[in-house]
């Protein structure tokens, strides 16, 4: 089924939806078709966007020649394009996809800056890799994002402007830019009509899809509750009015969701929020309809998009104190308040510390996704037991995660396209599997597996590294301290108040005591039944972040990649809950929350403690009792199996 769907979506006529299932699969049932549909045409909608990323080098030449025709016409020395839309969400819609469609690179994070005898991209440590195999390095430099301001210090003159989308660019993004650029007597140039949209001739249209309920039972709290708390925590920051530019914020704040964006259900919106818990929120009309209206109630105003300029226009008028997140509000906003005369009132986005900390039912809801979704991959690793070398690819090892997730009550998505990288292609931290880059497995290969996927409830991501045949003894080894850093970071308790900053060491000495380490961080936030990645906590060697709060929900992920050879991460997800050690309530641990076992045959038990082998047996038991009656007799003897306690 999956293969025939990749050849739809392969097709040059394909849509930017996807087209209609029952045309590319009419011998299925209306049932099975629409309990199937939104997952098929996300797999379309993703193997398109794959097959748009990657262009050949004729056309990638073609496309900057375009662009640098554009800075002729339109003054610019140089145009900024950063994989980023309006909304500064980490998945961007294809209309948004401009570094993609320049460049070629699919990665979720990047810039590219074109001038008239250069171009360069910058990525971070994630895509290192992934960038030297989808870009045109004739064409392009390839860059660490660390290097952006030493590039432009040595590439941009004395007098020259660099042109950027103010829709596209935060204060905090333009900060470390303006520096560079000032440095060499350079200017940044706002250009209000995007470069590459003027060359972009096929670009698609923006989303439009409907916008939906979070019912109460999965939401735990009334959106007028939420609406009033929000509201006295604008005032508090001296503010009359927050302006809301993230859309994950506003789908939390109003108990909405949506799907304009691909595997998080987002309503792409802005929203205006009062100190009195009033709210006015900027959405396409065509996207709502009565049970929304119902829903939002009268402290809620429905207004167009195109209204937003004008209320924000009328704000700096009246000369309204405006509280904005200088690390999420674009530019375009900030430019018009500060023209008009406003107050601005620089402050974290209201709704991100508490849509962090989440709720008794948003924690149930999550210890239940966890639950049908640690089953999913049980089975997963039983079927995958079964098979020899060479007998499966890695668009099999995703189709089959899919098959078994969509199994489940509340299952509505995939959490983020699932990395099934084997062998060397498991040392691309942010794999993607291509019609070029698909292998099967070899004797010897190590599987890496990270995926994950939306339920109504929770959100989840695990990764997990499978041996194929008999793994070699430096891979055990490698293996074997990833899993002491990840349980060096599980059973950590800790002080109220630390920061995940803090943490980050336990979750890489062990690495470190050998000379290794990984390049990206330990650990990202994760939403209800909303972003798989979210802050604004986190666990990373980069300083500060905010302390850990009993309710936040938190991955641990360490990993090790060998370059042209394998790769190896093993990743629960965690929530953060009171511990019993120190006085008075004042210590905290972590609790998994994912619920899946890890392969026992890469560890060495003799490089690890006594309390590591505790550790991981009674987290092995706990697996194996939680998912041992959901489980056919055969696959209750390979989780048996899987789940022997270490050392026996």
């Amino acid at each position: 089924v999956m293969a025939r769907i990749r050849a739809v979506a392969s097709a040059p006529e394909s849509l930017v939806d996807g087209p209609d299932v029952a045309l590319v699969l009419p011998e299925l049932d209306a049932s099975t078709l629409e309990a199937v549909a939104p997952a098929i045409r996300d797999a379309i909608r993703d193997q398109a966007s794959l097959n748009e990323t990657i262009i050949s080098t004729e056309a990638g030449q073609e496309r900057v020649a375009l662009l640098r025709a554009a800075l002729k016409s339109n003054d610019p020395d140089g145009f900024i394009v950063p994989m980023a839309d309006e909304y500064q969400n980490e998945y961007v819609p294809r209309h948004a996809q401009r570094l993609a469609w320049l460049s070629g690179f699919g990665g979720s994070a990047g810039m590219v800056i074109v001038m008239a005898d250069k171009a360069v991209i910058f990525v971070d440590g994630r895509y290192t890799l992934q960038v030297r195999d989808q870009v045109d390095v004739d064409l392009f430099e390839t860059k660490g994002h660390d290097q952006v301001g030493k590039w432009l210090q040595d590439n941009l003159q004395s007098g020259q402007r660099l042109g950027y989308d103010p829709r596209l660019h935060t204060t905090n993004g333009l900060a470390a830019l303006q520096g560079a650029v000032e440095k060499v007597g350079g200017l940044l140039a706002s250009v209000t009509d995007n470069l590459v949209d003027k060359i972009w001739q096929d670009q698609p249209p923006a989303p439009l899809s409907r916008i939906v309920l979070q019912p109460l039972e999965f939401a735990g709290m009334d959106h007028a509750a939420k609406r009033v708390k929000m509201g006295a925590s604008v005032k508090d920051a001296g503010a009359q009015v927050a302006v809301l530019t993230g859309p994950d914020s506003i789908a939390w704040l109003l108990n909405i969701r949506g799907a304009d964006v691909a595997h998080t259900p987002l309503p792409l919106s802005y929203a205006l929020l009062g100190m009195n818990g009033a709210v006015e929120l900027f959405a396409d009309p065509r996207k709502c309809d009565d049970a929304l209206i119902d829903h939002l109630g009268d402290e809620v105003r429905l207004s167009a998009p195109a209204d937003l300029d004008k209320r924000l226009t009328k704000l700096g008028l009246e000369g309204a104190s405006v509280q904005i997140d200088p690390a999420r509000c674009p530019m375009s906003i900030i430019d018009i308040l500060r023209e008009t005369g406003a107050n601005i009132i620089e402050k974290t986005d209201p709704c991100q510390a508490a849509k962090a900390v989440k709720n008794d039912t948003e924690l149930a809801g999550a210890g239940a996704a966890h639950r049908r979704d640690g089953l999913a991959m049980v089975r997963f690793m039983a079927w995958f037991a079964s098979l020899g070398p060479g007998d499966v690819d890695e668009f099999g090892i995703a189709d089959k995660l899919l098959e078994l997730r969509s199994m489940g009550d509340h299952f509505k998505d995939l959490s983020f396209p699932t990395i099934a990288g084997s062998g060397p292609n498991g040392a691309i931290v942010h794999y993607g599997a291509s019609l070029e880059s698909n292998r099967t497995f070899n004797d010897g290969d190590l599987l890496l597996v990270d995926s994950g996927a939306q339920y109504l409830d929770g959100t989840t991501d695990v990764t997990r590294t499978f041996a194929v045949g008999t793994p070699r003894a430096e891979q055990i080894d490698r293996f074997t301290r990833v899993m002491q850093c990840h349980i060096g970071l599980a059973s950590v308790h800790f002080p109220v108040g630390t920061t995940g900053h803090q943490l980050d060491v336990l979750a890489r000495r062990p690495l470190w005591e050998a000379g290794f380490n990984f390049a990206h961080g330990t650990g990202h936030g994760v939403g209800s039944y909303l972003g798989v990645h979210e802050g604004p906590h986190n666990i990373s060697p980069r300083a500060g972040g905010v302390p850990l709060e009993p309710g936040m929900i938190v991955s641990n992920e360490p990993g090790y990649y060998k370059t042209g050879e394998y790769g190896i991460r093993c990743e629960n997800l965690i929530v953060v809950v009171p511990s019993d050690r120190g006085n008075d309530g004042d210590y905290l641990m972590f609790e998994p929350l994912t619920l899946a076992p890890f392969d026992c045959r890469l560890i060495d038990p003799s490089l690890f403690s006594a309390a590591e082998i505790t550790w991981l047996n009674a987290y092995h038991q706990r697996v194996f009792d939680t998912h041992a009656g959901d489980l056919t007799d055969d696959e209750r003897a390979w989780l048996q199996s899987a789940t022997a306690p270490l050392g026996d």
